[in-house]
């Protein structure tokens, strides 16, 4: 029989839901602000792709202690929703332990859970002294990680930690008026167990504790959800379809403008008709830069990079440029890709971190102009780019940092002609003499006649 609580639980349920559905929908409007570009083939490559990276964590062990942390935390995410599934359907149809009809089966779910709640309370304790006492230096180093991305790491384990012990409640005092009635334990709750005393035995304490417990932790859940937009913990999220849709050529192959290919093959064949070109909501043409100066320039995969990121700086720690004291951070280049993007857009999130310009503090002089390029990154760091790729094979949710650096190069290059000084003389090379060194073709094998001696016999 549907009861007021029942009533109450559909109706914060609605309005969770309701949020979480109205924040997407601003992230999706946010994200199709960048240029098409189709990647839907080899639909079986990236399929295989998503099981390995994103369900399979296959790079995350290429540093085992966090893996297996992480490990825990996520095959604890993922179980401990099923009982979240419970609670749903419990709150919506007055029942209690729904799914207990599953007898054996389901006495495995919940050993299994209770197992994982505990491993998740312990990796949350372990990655808070990671971030807060030891201190890895890619989680605490750089004037991006000051401030917001801080705060929101700790808040959101300290949060994970708030609601396992929420359920732990639920499954304890649950478990003891069962026990006190005489009854018949559905499932089986090995680590409550151990604690089934902690609360005594008065059945109207006990039954509040259990009603707190149900109801903080799945009004946590749905607030969680709410605030995954503004939490760079929205990879959880993210991950699948960023690593569904990333790049399958080889990582040294760089893409070709468009723009350029269809002149070019224009020029070398006067029959070949170039595509129309792309036009707006309003019927105006787009305008094709060569490179990118700002977030519509860029792919609209690009964009979803920058909100499927986990900001664990393994792409700063790996960085050549960066170790080396250069002003390059990819982890940098993505969070002010997201920060521009949302600043053009419209803002999804509840809460309007800016992670960068809040800080105060600038590592390299940015302009006024209101664009990606100057406004938020600069030259500088752009050209501290070697395009060595190890951003992009680190990032464990399949990320390509370098893709936008390269484009807001070729803005600057094929633009504004802004390059540096030693890049144009190179370019001057190759246009003249056919290669980057300032010798003419005819004096290339030169070096070959100063190391060979011919034989006197």
């Amino acid at each position: 029989m549907i009861q007021l609580e029942n009533i109450i639980f559909l109706i914060v349920a609605g309005l969770g839901i309701g949020l979480f559905v109205w924040q997407i929908r601003k992230i999706r409007k946010n994200i199709l602000m960048g240029r098409d570009v189709d990647l839907t083939d080899n639909p079986s490559e990236r399929i295989n792709k998503t099981l390995l990276v994103a369900f399979g964590q296959q790079k995350m062990f290429k540093r085992m202690l966090p893996a297996v942390l992480h490990l825990f935390v996520y095959v604890g995410f993922l179980v401990i929703n099923i009982e979240v599934i419970e609670i749903l359907i419990d709150g919506v149809f007055a029942t209690h332990r729904v799914l207990a009809f599953l007898g054996p089966v389901y006495s495995a779910l919940m050993f299994i859970n209770e197992i994982l709640a505990a491993l998740v309370i312990i990796a949350c304790v372990i990655f808070l002294w990671r971030r807060n006492v030891t201190k890895v230096p890619r989680l605490a180093s750089g004037v991006e990680m000051r401030a917001w991305p801080k705060l929101d790491a700790n808040f959101i384990l300290i949060t994970e930690i708030v609601l396992m012990f929420a359920l732990f409640a639920f499954n304890i005092a649950g478990l003891k008026l069962v026990q006190m009635e005489g009854g018949e334990v559905a499932g089986s709750y090995p680590v409550s167990q151990m604690f089934v005393n902690i609360f005594g035995d008065n059945p109207t304490s006990l039954h509040i504790i259990e009603r707190v417990g149900w109801w903080f932790h799945i009004i946590g859940i749905l607030a969680f959800m709410n605030y995954l937009p503004s939490s760079k913990h929205f990879h959880i999220i993210m991950a699948f379809p960023n690593v569904y849709y990333s790049k399958l050529l080889p990582k040294g192959k760089f893409t070709t403008n468009p723009a350029i290919t269809h002149e070019i093959k224009a020029m070398l064949d006067p029959s070949y008709q170039p595509p129309a070109p792309e036009m707006d909501a309003e019927g105006n043409p787009i305008v094709q830069r060569f490179g990118a100066k700002d977030v519509e320039d860029l792919t609209w995969k690009q964009l979803m990079d920058s909100y499927t990121c986990t900001e664990c700086g393994r792409c700063t720690s790996v960085c050549p440029a960066n170790i080396t004291g250069k002003l390059l951070s990819p982890r940098k280049i993505v969070m002010d890709t997201r920060d521009r993007m949302e600043e053009k857009g419209e803002h999804p999130a509840i809460f309007a971190p800016n992670h960068y310009k809040e800080l105060g503090v600038e590592r390299v002089e940015t302009t006024d102009e209101k664009t990606l390029l100057r406004g938020y990154i600069t030259p500088e760091e752009l050209w501290a780019c070697t395009t060595c790729n190890a951003c992009v094979e680190s990032c464990p949710v399949n990320i390509d940092q370098l893709s936008t650096i390269m484009d807001l190069r070729r803005y600057l290059v094929l633009e504004e002609s802004a390059a540096p000084a030693s890049v144009n003389a190179m370019f001057t090379n190759i246009e003249n003499n056919g290669a980057p060194w300032a010798f003419s073709p005819s004096d290339r094998f030169n070096w070959a006649e100063d190391i060979y001696v011919p034989s006197k016999n």
